[in-house]
């Protein structure tokens, strides 16, 4: 049985209002810098939406994913560069912090072995905490209108850092 196309608008419909500009101005700056929208409906996440850099097909060139858990719009941000900017990894709000607290240690850093080949878990410090997460899920946060400017800068750095590659 073929897989049913969703579309951006099928998504923005299912998200509430107040985020609703959120979502627009995402899909509207990966378009721009010529990332690749990926809309489906997944076992874990529900529906989803999310961007890949141009050229790479593979879950390596993920930036981010949009996607409704627990009825709440949750943004999923893949920071690899974050080393390249640092001070606003120390300016997230406390409840960011928080659920970064709560992501998953990566075990490439206890036993590298025992992790997939391709693990780039993220070894890094928000503020004097050292934190070494899981890729799949150390940066993701529900979103709200207090961490919606932070969110929208982290993604914009994401997405500087990865074109000047």
């Amino acid at each position: 049985m073929p897989r049913a196309k969703y579309q951006f608008a099928d998504f923005l419909t299912a998200v509430k209002d107040e985020y609703k500009n959120f979502v627009t101005t995402v899909h509207d700056l990966m378009l721009q810098d010529g990332c690749r929208p990926k809309i489906e409906i997944t076992k874990s996440n529900g529906f989803q939406l999310a961007y890949f850099q141009p050229k790479i097909k593979s879950v390596a060139g993920r930036i981010l994913i949009l996607y409704f858990h627990n009825e709440e719009l949750t943004v999923r941000i893949h920071i690899e560069n974050h080393a390249k900017y640092p001070e606003l990894l120390n300016n997230l709000p406390e409840r960011v912090i928080q659920q970064v607290d709560k992501a998953g240690d990566c075990i490439k850093f206890a036993n590298p072995e025992k992790c997939w080949q391709g693990c780039k878990g993220y070894d890094f410090y928000i503020g004097e905490k050292r934190y070494q997460k899981c890729a799949a899920n150390c940066l993701q946060a529900e979103i709200d209108s207090d961490n919606i400017p932070v969110l929208l800068e982290l993604i914009k750095n994401e997405i500087k850092a990865r074109c000047e590659e």
